[in-house]
């Protein structure tokens, strides 16, 4: 099969070649996947770099996210060949999505909805179980309370808008130039802040006639969104998503202790697979019931996937960018 793979360490696009490879036999529990859309995110343009939690040795592929059909299963797994699944690939292990086949477990995907495409199935996992995990069960959200969402133009964003605005939150998004905010807009949003032309803190105060946010959604990280502590509303919930900035919010606990807010993890991975599954079925039936809907808004050819992540990487993106795999005939 064909696989873009990192050959040594850097930029996307001069690091990933597109090389002929195979890939194991699934082992316990394990299965192997006919690629047929992969969705980029940042922490693939960061495994690019070597930046990323996860560090496997090159040559190795990347690619978090997949929608494809199973081609083998491994002992005691719960998918058979044919069956269409989406979810997270066994990119931790090299093994990742920008490819035409990957690898993953049966813990880390979930059957693909009949009427849903593999191009809106590729991003929808790793964006909406954050956003649902974070918002539902870590951050309490709840109809009718104020929330802020940074990078909110990008894959992780656009999600936490939807959801936030599906469970009757009113959302501010946070975004860098006038097409980010349109997207945010279009997301669901229902005031936007150019966080290049305003102080978003007092933004966040003003629009709020003082109050504060009871929820800030936080992917982006870096003394930035440490700074908007101090527009927490009493009793607000910080939630630490990711560190887009390349560091994890800088918090002055003393003043979150003056406003009697809190800072709250959300980590995916901790949670047991029933658990996601859970997950996975409250976010389908607002799916169905078109409250929210699958993040990738660009699909580009497999052949074009190096530049694609690239301008992930740069945060050029809007949404999110989907590539079609293409499969040998």
């Amino acid at each position: 099969m064909k696989a873009w793979r990192v050959t040594e360490l850097g930029e996307p696009e001069q690091v990933l070649a597109l090389q002929e490879c195979e890939l194991p036999e699934p082992g316990a529990g394990e299965i192997r996947l006919s690629v047929g859309v992969a969705a980029i995110g940042l922490p693939d343009a960061l495994m690019c770099r070597g930046e990323y939690a996860f560090k496997p040795e090159p040559p190795f592929s990347p690619g978090q996210e997949v929608a494809g059909t199973v081609l083998a299963a491994g002992e005691g797994a719960s998918y058979q060949p044919g069956q269409r699944v989406m979810g997270v690939t066994a990119f931790y292990a090299g093994h990742g999505g920008f490819a035409q086949e990957c690898m993953t477990h049966t813990d880390m995907v979930f059957p693909t909805p009949a009427a849903m495409s593999d191009a809106d199935a590729a991003g929808f996992a790793i964006p909406f179980h954050t956003a649902w995990l974070g918002l539902v069960d870590r951050g309490g959200l709840l109809a009718g309370e104020i929330m802020v969402v940074l990078g909110a133009a990008g894959g992780s964003g656009c999600a936490a808008v939807q959801l936030g605005t599906a469970l009757g939150a009113r959302v501010i998004a946070v975004a860098g130039n006038d097409e980010k905010l349109v997207t945010c807009m279009e997301q669901g949003a229902q005031e936007v802040i150019n966080y290049r032309k305003s102080d978003v803190a007092a933004r966040i105060l003003e629009l709020t006639e003082g109050r504060g946010a009871d929820v800030i959604y936080d992917p982006v990280g870096g003394e930035f969104a440490g700074s908007l502590v101090a527009a927490l509303a009493s009793h607000g919930r910080l939630l630490l998503i990711g560190f887009a900035s390349g560091d994890w919010a800088s918090i002055d606990t003393g003043l979150l202790t003056m406003r009697n807010a809190s800072v709250l993890g959300v980590y995916v991975g901790a949670y047991s697979p029933e658990q996601r599954r859970g997950a996975q079925q409250e976010l389908l039936a607002l799916y169905q019931r078109d409250l929210i809907r699958p993040v990738p808004t660009e699909i580009v050819s497999f052949a074009d996937l190096p530049a694609a992540v690239g301008r992930v990487g740069r945060s050029e993106v809007s949404g999110k960018i989907g590539v079609a795999v293409e499969q040998s005939s």
